[in-house]
């Protein structure tokens, strides 16, 4: 029996945080649970979590999106385009492994998970609500630099503890598809956390 994951990152930090937890303190699920081709080809967890990851990611590829008209530095341009590129390439993915299966696809459409009003007890681990998304859109130059990476730390993390719940369902990332991406969107984004905890640190120290 593969071991339970603990999700080691609070989900939903406090988007006004500027030091986050440090992505070298979170240990692999890859390291503690492995494909195993005697089980089924994929579980309802699997699904669940290709399905919610879509929408996660397009609400990061929404607001990476804003860098150019929002006047976000060339640092900051430069991650959100790394942003765009990759989370599209795996909303893409995601997809495709979902109509293979013929499960229902959802739309990469943000809107559709956030909505003015809504509990933020409803949203998935991480992502910004419809108020945070307005204050983020609102921002422009440093003020939306600062907040951008505030907001990104917070919904990686997000991702991190949704790859964390998946490994800690039964049979949950054991198909192979699965297993990889999960493992990738761990390893990427804890990568980036701790790059944007540097650039945060880095902004912060600056002159105003």
């Amino acid at each position: 029996m593969k071991t339970t994951f603990l999700a080691i990152i609070t989900a939903g930090a406090c988007a006004t945080t500027t030091h986050q937890a440090p992505a070298e303190h979170i240990v692999s699920p890859a390291a503690q649970v492995h494909p195993d081709s005697g089980r089924p080809p994929y579980t309802s967890a699997d699904v669940h979590f290709m399905t919610g990851m879509i929408g996660h990611h397009a609400q990061a590829v929404l607001i990476a999106g804003w860098a150019p008209s929002h006047a976000a530095s060339a640092a900051v341009r430069a991650l959100c385009e790394r942003i765009v590129v990759g989370q599209r390439d795996e909303i893409a993915l995601m997809q495709r492994w979902l109509r293979e299966r013929h499960e229902p696809v959802p739309e990469a459409d943000p809107a559709h998970y956030t909505m003015p009003g809504m509990d933020p007890s409803m949203l998935m681990p991480g992502m910004l609500t419809a108020e945070q998304l307005a204050q983020l859109d609102r921002a422009r130059g440093a003020e939306f630099d600062r907040l951008f990476l505030t907001f990104m730390i917070q919904h990686h993390q997000g991702a991190i503890t949704l790859v964390n719940q998946l490994f800690g369902s039964p049979g949950g990332g054991e198909q192979e598809t699965v297993f990889r991406f999960a493992s990738d969107v761990f390893a990427d984004q804890s990568t980036e956390i701790d790059r944007m905890n540097r650039m945060l640190d880095a902004f912060n120290r600056s002159p105003q």
